[in-house]
């Protein structure tokens, strides 16, 4: 009987050790593909960087790109239609228009949102413990900033790059889902 306890006792020390032995194993592999998944969202992450940072730099030269563009337009419809209002005094309200305009046109709030919820996004990726729903929240809001980015859009480089934040916000939003 003796023989028989040492042999039960022996073989739940080895039961012990062996699945204390896949757990560290299970953990060391969760704590890789982590890693792994954290470097890929940190690469989107630089890639949305890399669009939004060149537009941001160039938001005042596209809005007053626009704004010429449908200013000449305007001017042009008016001088077709020979009113009976003085040009200048058209194009002055013309120009008051396109300010207000310029006003919800202008997306350097947008821009200014996605960059600072990516360098969010980056502060939760370098912490410790479970960021999967903090992370899915800031990505709710990378979208929505794209979204509008999208709206607003009065030139193709601004349709483009939104479509392309959305893409990779997309590309990031899979990753995350397999994060704790």
């Amino acid at each position: 009987m003796l023989a028989e306890d040492d042999a039960a006792l022996a073989l739940a020390a080895l039961a012990i050790d062996a699945g204390r032995e896949a757990l560290e194993g299970f953990l060391a592999h969760r704590a890789r593909e982590g890693a792994r998944l954290v470097a890929v969202i940190a690469e989107r992450a630089q890639a949305i960087t890399q669009i939004v940072k060149p537009l941001r730099e160039r938001g005042p030269e596209l809005l007053a790109a626009h704004e010429k563009r449908l200013s000449e337009r305007l001017q042009t419809a008016v001088e077709s239609l020979g009113s009976r209002v003085p040009v200048e005094e058209t194009m002055a309200r013309v120009r008051q228009e396109l300010a207000l305009y310029g006003m919800r046109a202008d997306v350097t709030e947008e821009l200014d949102r996605l960059l600072a919820h990516l360098d969010e996004l980056r502060e939760a990726c370098s912490g410790a413990g479970p960021v999967g729903k903090r992370l899915d929240f800031l990505l709710q809001e990378l979208n929505r900033e794209a979204n509008t980015l999208g709206s607003k859009a009065a030139i193709v480089d601004l349709s483009r790059a939104a479509i392309d934040l959305k893409l990779l916000i997309e590309q990031i939003r899979e990753q995350v889902q397999n994060l704790e």
